[in-house]
């Protein structure tokens, strides 16, 4: 009886694959197992090749495997381009008369599922749910779990066409039991598993309501899209006012114009949007105005992949913009990570008055993982404009003053008596242009230096695992965090360690130093081709890497191939 089992579900965009991963999940979750979902999709509606993996296990998930143990193949190409895929146990499920599939495959197990579609609902557009019973079957799940998860899944449909599904579902499951004999994939049921399911960006979705968001605007680019999907499904609930601009240069003038009037503002996009928002960054640190922007990465240049994922846009994010003004950019490697650090991006852009940044890709902002509930004594609302029954005794308002900090007071424009300017060009503490020297000194030291100085006090400590005892230490940012954890927790005698950074700018140099003290094999992690992230360490701490495993093609890192790739190290000893 396994512990764990990958089930992968391929198929033609539009056959419904994320469906069935989907009442999977929620079935398995609710028999008390740990449920980790990852998508591969390719930029099409309709069409290609396209699956949805899930990880069922008794144990914590973080990160996908390469090889899985039962793929359901609901179209003819998805026989021959995953069979090289499946575990040397495993099977591949399919429909032989509809595919016209004639191999005599040992890993094959026959299943008429588009028939049983038919005679559940008279569509093949039941074959989905056929195939989700067909897995509880082979799995040994109950089958209550899979019609509660169907009822959930099809929630807003029809009673009929709901029982539609389920019928489906049953003939599937019937027939796995009745004819896959063996109980080689019967996976132990434990207790209820009562966490919630969500990827990255629900919990940015769900962080930026919680920090007090109310207004929201983007232009939709994938991976990005989904953050305002969510957030317009319960604006109504907590008041948010959410706009699709026309382009990604209105979406940020936009949130800079909100912000200037009191209302805390984000947008999203991936990486060539946020090229065509970058004068509105300047903008914004120009203006000191606090706004959120999330670049959700995808591999470029250019269009690129669009539903792929990378982390290249590292040392672009860091440094965008014309002139130098402070900032502060995260890395989220997990949903709670990507829950916290919007609240905290939200405190930290009104605090400091400057643009933060969320980066995230699309492995990590469409993958999906059971994580505990939030805490929302951690997740602390913190305010810092002059309040409304304040701003009644203010005289003589200077939106720009220079203070020791370099943090100026900021009013809401309608609820001071005072005139409040704001000018993009340099300006006086009152806001008014000027082109005199000493003031332009004044006001660069107080959006850089002072800022900087500050928000430096501030950073986001690295997550360390194992590291005291460990020969060879992995350093990654952003949605690696998965692969590195499992991956270290698989090497035998605590040989190798992770650290991990969610934010990368201020740079944790100090915390980096201290961490990495004595002889160690030290080596990056990186969704891009150029080793940023090694650089990138280089340059803030003087500390030359031994080397960088680095992955571009548009896949995020599994689990199996980041272990050989640091077991050839540890075995080998530094590169």
């Amino acid at each position: 009886m396994p512990d764990e089992l990958t089930i992968r579900i391929a198929g033609d965009a539009g056959q419904g694959m994320q469906t069935v991963s989907t009442v999977l999940a929620k079935a398995f979750k609710k028999a008390g197992f740990h449920i980790f979902v990852n998508q591969d999709f390719m930029s099409r509606i309709r069409g290609g090749n396209n699956f949805s993996q899930l990880r069922v296990s008794v144990n914590p998930l973080f990160a996908p495997r390469a090889k899985s143990d039962i793929t359901v193949s609901l179209d003819k190409e998805s026989v021959h381009l995953h069979r090289p895929s499946i575990a040397d146990e495993g099977i591949m499920i399919l429909d032989r008369q509809k595919h016209g599939i004639t191999d005599n495959d040992s890993a094959y197990f026959d299943v008429p599922f588009y028939d049983m579609a038919k005679r559940a609902g008279g569509s093949e557009l039941y074959a989905n749910s056929a195939a989700s019973g067909i897995l509880a079957g082979v799995t040994r799940l109950d089958f209550r779990h899979i019609e509660e998860a169907l009822k959930e899944t099809f929630g807003d449909k029809s009673a009929d066409v709901i029982k539609i599904n389920i019928d489906a579902a049953r003939l599937g499951y019937d027939f796995a039991k009745n004819n896959f004999k063996p109980d080689i994939f019967a996976i132990k049921e434990g207790g209820p598993n009562v966490n919630l399911l969500m990827n990255g960006n629900d919990a940015i979705a769900l962080g930026a309501i919680r920090a007090g968001c109310k207004f929201y605007s983007a232009y939709p680019m994938s991976p990005s899209t989904t953050i305002m999907e969510n957030i317009s499904r319960y604006a109504n609930d907590f008041n948010v006012i959410v706009e699709q601009a026309e382009d990604e240069i209105a979406a940020i003038n936009m949130i800079i114009g909100a912000s200037f009037a009191g209302v805390r503002s984000m947008c999203a996009t991936s990486g060539g949007g946020f090229a065509l928002m970058v004068e509105g960054l300047s903008l914004a640190g120009m203006l000191e105005t606090p706004i959120v922007i999330v670049d959700a990465q995808r591999p470029a240049p250019a269009t690129g992949l669009p539903t792929r994922t990378e982390q290249a846009d590292l040392d672009f994010i860091i440094h965008a913009g014309h002139g130098e003004f402070a900032r502060a950019v995260f890395a989220p490697g997990t949903a709670e990570q990507a829950f916290y650090l919007t609240v905290k991006a939200f405190n930290l852009a009104e605090k400091y008055q400057i643009p933060v940044l969320i980066m995230t890709d699309q492995h990590l902002a469409d993958s999906s993982r059971d994580i505990g509930s939030f805490d929302m004594d951690r997740a602390k609302v913190e305010r810092h404009i002059i309040s409304k029954e304040d701003s009644k005794k203010v005289t003589g308002y200077k939106r720009y003053q220079l203070t020791k900090t370099g943090i100026s007071p900021m009013a809401v424009p309608s609820w001071i008596d005072d005139v409040i300017y704001a000018d993009s060009d340099e300006h006086t503490e009152e806001g008014h242009i000027t082109e005199d020297a000493h003031i332009r000194i004044s006001m660069v030291e107080k959006r850089l230096y002072k800022k900087m100085e500050l928000l430096s006090q501030e950073i986001e400590e690295p997550t360390k695992f194992n590291i005291d005892s460990a020969d060879t230490i992995l350093i990654g940012f952003g949605s690696t965090y998965g692969v590195m954890k499992e991956v270290c927790d698989s090497i035998p005698r605590r040989k190798a360690g992770f650290i991990h950074l969610s934010q990368v700018w201020p740079f944790p140099s100090r915390h980096l130093t201290e961490l990495l003290k004595g002889e160690k094999n030290i080596l990056t992690v990186e969704n891009n081709a150029g080793a940023q992230l090694a650089g990138l360490i280089r340059r803030c701490t003087g500390i030359e890497v031994d080397g960088s495993i680095l992955k571009y093609d548009g896949r995020p890192f599994d689990v199996d191939l980041l272990l050989n790739r640091v077991s050839e190290v540890t075995s080998h000893g530094r590169r």
